[in-house]
Parts: structure tokens; sequence; C-alpha cells
């Protein structure tokens, strides 16, 4: 048979180019392979640059009202933003804006300074504005050091370890548990009053002697004069000379205050057991390994273990590297055993040349892609992976159609094997090419999806089309080549093709005995069939309708990390604090050990406590509280996959056994969580002031309080202490006093004046000059004594007049609205109780609490991110879609054949949604991923099937090729199907908790695909037929509208169908009526008008056909 020439000729019989190409695949895989960086999930990079005002002493609405929302009006015209967030709080404004991805950062930046510096209307008394691009980061560990010295010598025991990391290249360090230097001066009001001094008048003083400025060099060089001392220690500084007395005496600083080096725990201190400790967080960037990193600090930790005095340890926590590590080698460890069970099923169904060269091609084509993804700058993490060992299964399909049908030519057309190689990649082409196109279309459908979670999920679609790509290319150019030498020399039957003969004499038996007879009595009864599919369908939709299979937007991995997070009521001491935080660890320690005793499992790996702060994710009243009047409790569980329970069962047990203190106000126990997403309840509320936002606030923590599967429920609005506005009396205007001048003057009394900074170490040191705390007082304002103009101290109560209002500590702006979230954590446990709980909020609670109190509200958290999240799947589907049908019109080239394939999709979800309600799985975001691929997978089989259909009715007959084809396509059809569902039936039955979050994406393809077998070799042959029903009547239709009569009464039925349903469904549609009863009338109607019309039909039809009487 001649066979024309081309690059798909030229591969096949060119001695070396097949091999050629197959060795770049090999090698330029191993090279990306080792570079390849690997990480937990995607990196979910935002770029944003950020804005800091500082306003020393003013509270948080003077702070809104007079630099973010006077910022705001000129950042919101930046071009490119996605939001902007913005915070006020005592003392400080930060506004953070959000850019699109993608967009150029330096011309944001520069946009944004611009947009500042046009503001000139900032309090006078704010400080300059701090612009920053925003700086991405991922923790890879904790590093502890801890042990029974002080906590001076375990930061210096730190320092020595960030130094080592620094040259070791690992830079993104941050050092907790020690606080920088900070040297006190304490000076009394009284003493003020004595010498006539302001706490500013001693600040200038203390920042000219405690650096020492480079004066310039003597005339030769020789030598550099310095002016000053550098004074930086309390000693040093107490002999600072003030003032020289008339007498010749000085008023040294020391006379006048007292001086105090302020100790490295006084802020945050971290205790492990008993024992302080300091923590070291090692970050990475965007561009860093995780692994890698990991391994250095491992390295160095270990090269400074043996330089530590005994009883100092170093310890590693919370290794994000082992978690990597570990998923991966899950996933790899599925990845191998499926593609076993693939291979073994090559060589069942194949003889073992085809199998073997079928099967050769895997690695080649994986390896081939891991270089295109490591081009792109892809990574390996638990989304690449699992998408590569999707493709397991599928990549073998293209080579499983070329290989059977090369084997076929050879084996029983006697063609010659480069003829017979040639011949089947070139009649293999086209459906082979458009079912590989119509998988990546359908794939490439979840680009659509934007915000965070469309970023988790964007590497499936480019690792699954670079697979497959790759998978086209092995196919059309390297695999025939090998099957033409494979197949030169075909002798008697090998021992080694024993398994495929049995296998395919097996299946010989059934596609005669059985698939023959079953499609012609399918086609036969093509209506029925077609209507019980469609009958299934709807049981399988009511399941998840009557909600047998529940919903669940997304769950993240189970997590080994918990933290509880305490504040303590206002006049609790430091020590009421600590008592607390044992009390805590100890609480920790007693559900551990009855853990340990009941499961026989070790729960606790480790755990950290510590006062000073919270851990993680702070309580929301922690911002406006005393550091000292804060605390936390971090622990770390063993792994999941070796214990039966959860964490949120050991918080439940620790949140009942937590300790009881007088003076406990709040303690608040969260798990942490992997991947992006939000709170599972979270309402925003917006369109109001303060106070009626926080009654708002209030009003729906109250209302869900009644649900014992809702914690740790908070608001960001908390109170502030009062907020003291002072005016001017009488008085003191006379007296000459200013309000501006008295509100800098308290604000240096109450806050302190930071005279200096100079670097101490790594840190950077500073001379705080304040009053003593005694002093500070709920009777200040009255103690307090302020100096007028002439130098005469008079009471401030009569100088001014006090008026207090209440104030909050925080308020948030989100794109120029004041806004308040309420946010809590729903258990994961019971999905349908938790979708309860979201209905009740959403149709009952919110709207009461909107109309009692004049707010809008919106979902916001995951809520508002599934629904964005649905809307872009949507989108991507009718993408995925529109792509498919045009890759099938114009493969098939005609418009109605597409249909009849495209149809098998909605059938796919028959066995998805089946396979979630026998593994009591429920449907979620990556079921919704697994259905928009599998649209484009279960069309594959259609694709070969129809494929053969048409090459088969052109000699045969439309409805005996049907047949046949089904018969003659039974193995490969079969095989590319199994071999998807085995490549991903290992994680299916993977019983790790880490990949539970994969597994509604492997039931719907599995179920939906091995169901989707049985309905292709049963609908599809029931479709053709009913389109060869639907062709032939076209056909007379055509035919019967060349008689006038005819066509006049079609005209008229159609005439007659437009007036019933304007009639029926046109007042209802003007009125904004329900639908549905007037759309049952037009129905009916319309049916008996058809029906009428097919009579009329048939009598003219008969009477056209009778014999003219002569």
């Amino acid at each position: 048979m001649p066979v024309r020439g081309g690059v798909l000729s030229y591969f096949t019989r060119h001695a070396t180019a097949a091999n050629i190409l197959l060795v770049i695949f090999i090698a330029a895989g191993l090279y990306a392979l080792p570079r390849m960086r690997a990480q937990y999930f995607p990196d979910v990079v935002i770029q944003s640059v950020n804005v800091s005002v500082s306003w020393p002493g003013a509270g948080a609405e003077d702070i809104d009202r007079s630099i973010i929302q006077v910022l705001e009006s000129d950042l919101l015209t930046v071009e490119g933003i996605e939001s902007v967030s913005a915070t006020a709080r005592e003392g400080i404004a930060n506004i953070s804006l959000d850019f699109e991805p993608g967009w150029d950062m330096g011309r944001a930046l520069d946009e944004v300074e611009t947009a500042v510096a046009g503001v000139n209307s900032l309090p006078e008394a704010a400080e300059d504005p701090v612009i920053r691009r925003g700086a991405w980061r991922d923790r890879v560990t904790d590093v502890v050091i801890t042990g029974p010295v002080s906590v001076e010598q375990l930061s210096r025991f730190a320092d020595e370890f960030v130094a080592r990391l620094f040259a070791e290249g690992v830079t993104r360090t941050t050092i907790s548990g020690v606080a920088a230097p900070e040297v006190l001066i304490e000076v009394p009001s009284a003493s003020l009053m004595r010498h006539d001094l302001t706490l500013s008048d001693i600040a200038r003083a203390v920042a000219a002697e405690s650096d020492g400025d480079p004066a310039g060099e003597v005339a030769d060089g020789s030598a550099r004069l310095r002016t000053g001392f550098g004074k930086r220690t309390p000693e040093e500084l107490a002999g600072i000379v003030l003032r020289t007395n008339a007498d010749g005496s000085a008023l040294e600083l020391g006379d006048v205050a007292k001086l105090r080096l302020e100790e490295a725990d006084r802020v945050r201190a971290l205790f492990v057991g008993e024992n302080p400790a300091v923590s070291i967080r090692i970050d990475r960037s965007d561009q860093g390994d995780a692994i890698g990193i990991q391994r250095q600090v491992e390295a160095v930790a270990e090269q400074m273990r043996p330089t530590l005095p005994a009883g100092i340890d170093i310890d590693l926590v919370r290794a994000r590297s082992e978690n990597i590590s570990a998923r991966l080698s899950l996933l790899l460890d599925n990845g191998a055993k499926g593609l076993a069970l693939v291979v073994l099923l090559l060589f069942l169904f194949l003889n073992a040349r085809t199998a073997f060269w079928v099967a050769a091609g895997i690695p080649a084509v994986m390896l081939c892609a891991v270089a295109l993804m490591y081009a792109f700058g892809l990574t390996f993490n638990m989304i690449s992976l699992f998408a590569l060992i999707l493709t397991l299964g599928i990549v073998v399909d293209d080579a499983i159609v070329v290989g059977e049908h090369t084997d076929f030519r050879v084996r029983s057309l006697k063609e010659p094997s480069f003829v017979a190689a040639e011949t089947a990649v070139r009649r293999m082409a086209a459906p082979v090419f458009s079912s590989t196109m119509t998988t990546i279309a359908a794939f490439l459908g979840l680009v659509a999806i934007g915000g965070r979670f469309g970023e988790l999920i964007q590497d499936i679609p480019f690792t699954v089309s670079m697979v497959l790509l790759a998978s086209l290319l092995e196919c059309f150019l390297v695999l025939p080549n090998h099957m033409a030498h494979a197949l030169s020399k075909i002798g008697g039957g090998h021992w080694y093709d024993a398994p495929s003969r049995v296998t395919n004499f097996v299946l010989g038996q059934v596609r005669d005995q059985l698939v023959r007879p079953l499609t012609r009595a399918v086609i036969v009864a093509r209506y029925p069939v077609l209507a019980g599919a469609l009958a299934l369908l709807a049981y399988e939709a009511g399941l998840f309708i009557k909600g047998d299979v529940q919903w669940r937007f997304f769950s993240s991995p189970e997590q080994a990390s918990i933290t509880g997070n305490f504040a303590m009521l206002p006049g609790a001491t430091r020590d009421d604090t600590l008592a607390v935080m044992k009390a805590l660890q100890h609480s920790a320690e007693g559900v551990a050990a009855r853990y340990r005793e009941e499961y026989g499992v070790e729960p606790l790996k480790y755990m950290i406590a510590g006062i000073g702060s919270n851990s993680g994710r702070s309580l929301a009243s922690a911002e406006n509280k005393d550091p000292s009047l804060l605390g936390f409790v971090s622990v770390e569980l063993s792994d999941p996959d070796f214990r039966s329970w959860t964490s949120s069962d050991f918080v439940a047990d620790l949140q009942a056994a937590a300790p009881h203190h007088s003076m406990l106000e709040e303690l608040s126990f969260r798990g942490w969580r992997s991947g992006p997403g939000g709170d599972a309840l979270d309402v925003e509320l917006s369109g109001a002031e303060p106070s009626t936002l926080k009654a708002a606030a209030e009003a729906i923590k109250q209302a869900i309080a009644q649900f014992p599967e809702v914690s740790a429920v908070e608001d960001n609005l908390p109170y502030d202490k009062d907020e003291l506005v002072l005016d001017l009396t009488p008085q003191g205007r006379a007296l000459g006093f200013a309000v501006d001048e008295l509100g800098s003057d308290l604000r240096d009394r109450l806050n302190g004046i930071e005279a200096a900074k100079f670097p101490d170490g790594p840190r950077s040191a500073t001379i705080q000059v304040k009053l003593p705390p005694g002093e500070l007082t709920a009777d200040f304002l009255d103690r307090t004594m302020m100096r007028s103009a002439a130098g005469i101290y008079v009471p401030l109560a009569d100088i001014v007049t006090v008026t207090a209002e209440p104030g909050f500590s925080t308020i948030k702006r989100n794109d120029g609205q004041r806004v308040v979230s309420v946010t809590g954590d729903i258990a994961e446990d019971n999905p349908e109780r938790a979708n309860e709980i979201l209905r009740v909020l959403d149709a009952e609670i919110l709207p009461d609490v909107a109309e009692q109190y004049g707010v809008s509200y919106r979902i916001a958290g995951l809520g508002e991110q599934e629904s964005e999240f649905l809307n872009d799947a949507l989108i991507g589907l009718m993408a995925s879609l529109t792509a498919i049908y045009t890759v099938l019109a114009w493969v098939f080239a005609s418009w109605s054949r597409p249909v009849v394939v495209m149809l098998v999709i909605p059938l796919g979800l028959i066995g998805a949604i089946h396979g979630h309600a026998v593994w009591d799985v429920p449907l979620s975001m990556f079921s919704v991923v697994g259905m928009i691929g599998m649209s484009g997978i279960i069309i594959n089989d259609a694709i070969v099937l129809i494929s053969t259909v048409d090459e088969y009715a052109a000699v045969r007959g439309r409805i005996p090729a049907i047949v046949d084809a089904v018969a003659d396509r039974l193995r490969p059809v079969l095989l590319t199907t199994l071999t998807t569902v085995l490549g991903l039936a290992p994680l299916l039955f993977e019983g790790s908790r880490q990949a539970g979050f994969l597994k509604p994406t492997v039931i719907t393809l599995c179920y939906g695909l091995g169901f989707g077998l049985f309905l292709v070799l049963l609908a599809v042959p029931a479709l053709l037929a009913v389109q060869h029903d639907i062709a032939r009547q076209a056909a007379s239709l055509r035919r019967g509208l060349r008689t006038p009569l005819l066509r006049l009464l079609i005209g008229a039925a159609a005439l007659a169908l437009v007036l019933v349903f304007g009639v029926t469904v046109g007042p209802a549609i003007l009125s904004g009526n329900g639908l549905l009863l007037p759309l049952g009338r037009f129905l009916a109607a319309a049916l008996g008008v058809i029906l009428v019309a097919a009579v009329l039909g048939a009598l003219l039809r008969r009477r056209r056909h009778q014999p003219t009487q002569p």
C-alpha cells in the first residue's frame, strides 16, 4: 500500500531521528529534575505596596479621619489596584494596596509615591509617610533554642545561629522571645518642676551625647577627629550635663532621673517547659526552595550543637519541608503503583512488543513534561504532582490507539511493518489529535477560575497540557519508528505473549457473544436506553439535591499544629499572665497523657508557650492590650497519619480542660491551616458609624453562639480605653496656653520620647525618656502640673476641661468603606450541619440584623470565595465545551457529529455523584475541577468510536457500521479507560489524611470514567441510531417541503406555536410572575398543535401517494 511522504513518514523511516528526539526528551527531563523546587502548595503571591504613617498619641478615629480618609481618595485612583485595605490604630495608619497579578510593580510603587506626595493636608504632628513594596514570605521552619540559662545568653546563641545561616545564604530570619536593648530614663514630675526642665529638654541632651559624630581628618591625614564619646550605658548617660549653674556646679542627668537597662525578655518571653527559649523563624522568598533551605538549617544546627553548653537544646519545629517531602513521597509512591498497574494492564491486553514500546513512552513523556514545567517556572507540589499522576493513564491513550492499530495492520492485514506504522499513525492522527486537544481544552477551562483558589489549581491545566503535548510528540514522531522495528520480525507465539493471548481470547468471546448482540439490542431499543440513562442521571442528581451527598467547598489537609491564645482582664499583672500560661501548659500535658493512655500513641511532638503576645492569628482584642496581658500555648501534634483522632478532637478536649482564672478575659484555640482561603464564617458589615457597626457585630455573635459547632467567634472592632478630649478654659487661654502645645507635652509624658537609637549587635537599641510608671495612674490628669509661658506651674485641671468619649482601638476600611468583620470557625466533621448553620446565618440572622441596625452586609471569607469560584468554574466549563465543540466540528467536518459526542459528558456525572455517595465524601471544589477535566477525557472513547463508524458506514451502511465499530474498537476503548482509572486507583484507596483533599477529584475521575465506559458503549450507539432517525426524518421533511400543501401546513403550525407561546407565557414574562405554570400550559398546547399537524401531514402524504384514477 503506497504511503505519502511527510513529517510522520520521515520520522517513521529515518534510522536515528526518532531516537534522537527520545534522547532529547530524557536528557532535558534529567537536567530539570534535580533543579525543580519543591513546596507544599503552589505559591499564592500577592503583589502589594504598603503605606504607613505615624502620628504619636493619636487615637484610631482621629487617624482614620485625618490620615486614612485623606490618603485613600488619592490612592484609589492609582492604576492596577485590585483592592485596598486600611487599618487605623493608636498612633499608626497602615494602608495596603493589592495589585492585579502580573502588574508592573516598579511602576506601581512610583505611582503610589506620586499620589502620596500630592497630599499636603496631613496633620502637622504626623510623621512622613513610609512607602514600601510588600515582601512575600513563606515559613520554612522554626528553630527553638532553649535551656536553663538566661534569655541574654540564649539571645547570643540565636544571634550566632542567624549569622551562620546568613553565611550559608539564608537571609530571611526573625528572632522572637528577646527584645531589643532599651535604656530607660525615668524622670519624676517633681524633678522636672524643681529644675524647670521638660522631657524634651532631657531627650535633646541625651541625643546630643549618645552618638559620636566624625568631624573630619587633621591636616596631614594621620588621624581622624570625632565629636562626642557615644554614651549609651546607664552609667555613661547618668553623667550627661543638663545645665551648668551660676555657681559653677553641673546638673547631671543622674541627679534628676533614674536610669536602668531593660531586660531582654521584658516584652515577649518564650518557654519550653520551665526553661526560657528563643525562637528563630526561617522564611523563604517566592523563588526559595523549602527543602534546600531546610537542609542548610539542619546542617547549621548540627555544626552548632557541639559548641553549646550542656543542657542547651536546638530544636527544629514546624519544619514544612518534612511535610513537603512526606506528602510528595506519598504522591510519588501512589504514582509508582499507578504506573505499575498501567504497565501490567498493557501487557495483559497487548502483545509484549507493542506493550513494551507503549509503556516505554510513559517515562520519556513525563521527563519531557518535567523539562517544560521547569522552563515555565512551575514547581513540584501537591497539585502539580497530582496532575502528573492524573495523566499517567491518559498519556498512554494516544500510544495505545496508534500502537494497537499498527499491530492490527501487521498481524491481520499482513502489511509490512513500516507501511503499517505509517498507515496507522496517519489513520489515527485525526482522532488522536482531536481527543488530545479536547482533553487539553477541558483542563484549560480551569484557567478561567480566578482568586486565591484559582491560583492554587493553576498548575493542573498547565501540567496536564504539557504532558499531553509531549505525549502527542512521542506518539506521532517516536512510537511509529519503534513499532515498525519491533514488528518487522514476527514469528510464532512467544511465551511472553501468553497473557495477552488469553486476555484477548476472552475479550473476543465477550465481543462476539455479548457486545455484538447487546449493541443490536441497544439500537433497537435506542429510545428506552436513552430514557433509562437520563433517569439514572436524574436519580444521582437527586442524591445531591436531597442532601444524601453533601457539599463542602474546601477542606484543608489535617494539620498537626494548634494554638491557644489568651488575653487577661485590665488590672491583671504579668505574673497572672504567666500563671495562666503555665496552667495551659499543664492542661495540654494532661490531655496528652490521657490520649497517650487511650490510643497508645504519643500525641505531642513539641510544645512552646509564651507571654507578651499571641501566636499565629492574634485575638482581635490583642491590638489594644498591654503586651504583658497576652499569652499563648502552641502545640505540635503527632503526624495525622499515625493517629485515629483529629486536631479538632484535641482542641475540644483541651478547651474543656482549660484553666478558669479570675483575671482571664478571653481564650481561643485554633488549628493551623494550609492553602489559601479564609474563615469558614466571615461576615463583613459596612455602611454605618463604628458604634453602630459594633452593636450589629455583637448581635451577630450573640445569635450564632447558639451553635456549638462554631468556635473562635470574634469581631475586628475592639473597644479601646476612653478617648479624653481636652478644651482650654478661659483661665488657660489667659495664661497663654495653646491646645497644640498642651497636646504635644502630654503626649511626651504619656508615651515617652525616643531620644536615640543605635546598633547593638544584630538589633537596634533605643534610649527612652519618660515618666515613671507609678505616675501614669487613673488620676494623672488631676495631678499633672503644666508650665505656663511665664514660668508658673498650674494644675492641668484648671486650664482644660476634659470630656470622655468611648473609643475603638482599631478601625478598618476595605476599598474606601469602613467595615467590621465577624469571623469564626465551623467544625468540618459534619458538612450537613455546617451548611445548615450557614443557611440560617444567611437567611435569618443577617437580614434581621441588617434591618435592625441599618447596616449592609456581605458573606466574605470562604463563602465569598466559594461563590466566585463557582461562577468562574461555570465560565470555564462553557469555554471548555465551546473549545471542545470547535475542535470536534473541525475534525468531523460536521455540525451535528460533535453534539452526539458531547451528549456523553453529562452522563459522566452519574458515576461522579455515585462515587461520592459510595465513599461518603462531600462534593467540593476539587470535585468541580475533576468534572471539568472529565468533560474532555470521557469523550475520547466516543471520538474513536464515531470515527470508526463513519469509516465503516461508507461501505456497510449506518446500522451495521455501528455494531461493527463497537465490536472492533472494544479493546482500545476498554484499554484507554482502564489505564486512566488504574493510574488513579492507588490514590483512591490511599488512607493518608494529607491526600484526602484530592480524593474528590480522584473519585470524580475514577467513577465518572468507569461508569462512562459502559455508558459510552451503550449510549453512543443509541445516540448514533437516533441521529440516523433524525437525519431520515429531516430528509423526509425536505422532500415534503416541496409539496405546497405541506409547506402551508408547517407554516400554519409554526404560527400557531408562536401565538400559543404569546398567549400563555407572554403575560408571565411581562409581569414577572412565576413561569412554571404558563410553561406547562404552553407545552401541553404545543403538543396538541404538533399532533394535529402530524396527523394532517400524514393524511396529505397518503393522499399524495394514492394512485391516480384513470
